[in-house]
């Protein structure tokens, strides 16, 4: 509903995207709540729901369970400092027993009527291949690319400038130089 209501401000009437993580999983809640404000989507290691092995890692994440080098690295990105380090951190933590937000069943899921890229490394510890493999069959106008050898964040890294490419060529309609 916010990212609906943020489209309306903007006088946004439809829209292509690229979300990663839970930034795709609020695209796919708005493609499913609204698919007609969609036109086409990118996600990458957004999954359907969480499984076991994901709940498990969310319920570990905690303050101390941080390295020295972790906090360095987030006190960089986050101007509103610890605070928002911990908040983050908390709302990871809820995730691992919410099954209420993250649960895409596939005819929820068949109810997408945009263009859909699916990005995936099949070394996710967070979302096995085979919930990706379920949302490529449920949603009819999507596509799957599995990134062979990289974990939740697939496309950084030598993938960087693949998946530029492709996510631009896809959403621009050209799916043939998409894949």
């Amino acid at each position: 509903a916010d990212v609906a209501a943020l489209l309306d401000h903007l006088g946004l009437p439809r829209v292509r995207a690229i979300g990663h993580s839970f930034g795709g999983n609020l695209l796919l809640h708005l493609a499913t709540a609204a698919p007609e404000r969609v036109e086409a989507l990118v996600t990458v290691s957004s999954p359907s729901y969480f499984a076991a092995s994901a709940r498990a890692i969310q319920r570990a994440v905690t303050d101390e369970s941080q390295s020295e080098d972790e906090w360095r690295r987030l006190r960089a990105l986050h101007v509103h400092g610890d605070a928002q380090i911990r908040a983050l951190w908390r709302a990871i933590r809820a995730f691992a027993d919410d099954v209420d937000d993250l649960a895409f069943t596939p005819p929820r899921l068949a109810a997408i009527s945009a263009r859909l890229l699916i990005v995936t490394g099949d070394r996710d510890p967070l979302a096995p291949l085979d919930i990706f493999v379920e949302q490529r069959r449920a949603i009819a106008r999507s596509s799957l690319w599995v990134v062979p050898g990289a974990g939740h964040g697939p496309i950084f890294g030598a993938w960087r400038s693949a998946f530029v490419d492709a996510a631009r060529a896809f959403l621009r309609g050209d799916e043939a130089r998409a894949g």
